[in-house]
C-alpha cells in the first residue's frame, strides 16, 4: 500500500512478513544505505519459557502505523520507509515486525530505522498475549 511520497508501505497484516519485500519497497537509486529490522518471536521472556504469542490490534492500528511511517519519511534524509506489524497467532521464530528505511548514508539510515521501530513500539495499539511453558499466560503492553 502506498501511503505518501516517501512511504513505500505501512501495513498491519495477519500473514507472514517478508523482509526482502520491505527492503525492495524502499529501494531508491539515490540510496547508499538500506537498514532493516525484524522483530522475531523468541522462546523466553524475563526468565520464563514462551511457547507462542498472540497479537491483537485496535481498529486504529493501521492508521497509526501509517502516521508513524509518514513522520519518519518526512525527514529530508529519508528516501523511503516500509513497515509492517503482524497480528494473530505467532510461533517461536515468526516475525512480528519488519521495518526498512533507505537514505543516502548509513548513519542516517540506522538512526531513522531505530526511531521508526521505537515509535511503532511506543504508539501502535497492538497488544501481545504471551503463553508460557507452564500453560499460564499474560497480556503485555495493554492500556
Amino acid at each position: 500500500m502506498t501511503v505518501s511520497a516517501g512511504v513505500a508501505r505501512a501495513e498491519v497484516v495477519d500473514e507472514t512478513l517478508d523482509l526482502a519485500a520491505h527492503e525492495a519497497a524502499v529501494a531508491d537509486r539515490r540510496a547508499g544505505a538500506v537498514v532493516s529490522f525484524q522483530g522475531v518471536v523468541r522462546d523466553h521472556d524475563h526468565g520464563r519459557g514462551v511457547t507462542l504469542l498472540e497479537y491483537e490490534g485496535h481498529p486504529s492500528a493501521a492508521a497509526i502505523l501509517r502516521e508513524v511511517a509518514e513522520e519518519i519519511a518526512a525527514d529530508p534524509d529519508v528516501y523511503a520507509v516500509a513497515v509492517s506489524h503482524r497480528i494473530g497467532r505467532l510461533e517461536i521464530g515468526d516475525v512480528a515486525l519488519v521495518a526498512a528505511v533507505s537514505t543516502a548514508h548509513r548513519a542516517a539510515a540506522f538512526t531513522a530505522c531505530a526511531r521508526l521501530v521505537d515509535e511503532v513500539k511506543a504508539r501502535l495499539p497492538i497488544w501481545k498475549r504471551q503463553v508460557f511453558l507452564d500453560g499460564t499466560d499474560e497480556w503485555v503492553n495493554c492500556p
